[in-house]
């Protein structure tokens, strides 16, 4: 696109004058939106650097502890630096699996550390189904089929059980939760163990 065409979008934009319905969607998204700036990856004599698109660090890492549901530095830059490595293809953090790991912890909306990890968890939970998804619809034969179908199966489990842990540590009230124990083969990677929490207005620690 020429120079002269560009200029004549943006032109063109900036008379259109939205429908009624067009401009409520526009005011329900701004609404909605938890503003963080965007995560940049760049590599700089063979080192990935993680920042923060903004002028500012402090005010962009305010935002972002904020979104995280916590106060601490060295935990947000932790979790950070976990959802870049979940979000590592070939080697190299994709920016925009990255950023969309970011934006699943926001929509959760964490209200502390512990929720905020568990946000972290569902994302590449949900990261590694869709993996698994696109790997199950391109298989070409019988074993790569029932093995892509198990991973898929023990994912999606594990995600609905994820969901229902966040549910009842939201609730009031003593809250025992286990999640179940995963292990998926052919280079994926999932949560293993057993989680027990007290949740708010747990009488005393399990």
């Amino acid at each position: 696109m020429s120079k002269k065409e560009r200029n004549q979008q943006r032109t063109d934009i900036a008379k259109y004058e939205p429908t009624p319905d067009e401009r409520a969607a526009a005011d329900a998204v701004y609404a909605r939106r938890i503003r963080t700036p965007r995560v940049k990856v760049s590599e700089a004599k063979g080192r990935i650097e993680i920042s923060l698109d903004h002028a500012n660090v402090n005010f962009a890492y305010a935002q972002l502890m904020r979104a995280f549901g916590t106060g601490e530095v060295d935990f947000s830059v932790e979790i950070l630096s976990q959802l870049a490595a979940a979000s590592t293809d070939g080697g190299k953090v994709n920016e925009r699996q990255l950023n969309f790991m970011v934006d699943v912890v926001k929509g959760i909306q964490p209200k502390d550390q512990l929720e905020t990890m568990l946000a972290v968890q569902m994302a590449a939970i949900h990261s590694l189904t869709m993996t698994f998804v696109r790997r199950l619809g391109n298989v070409e034969n019988i074993p790569q089929q029932d093995s892509a179908e198990r991973a898929l199966n023990k994912l999606a489990r594990t995600f609905a059980a994820q969901v229902e842990t966040l549910k009842r540590y939201r609730s009031t009230g003593e809250q025992k939760v286990t999640v179940e124990h995963v292990t998926v083969n052919d280079g994926g990677k999932a949560i293993v163990g057993n989680v027990m929490h007290g949740g708010p207005g747990a009488p005393e620690k399990p």
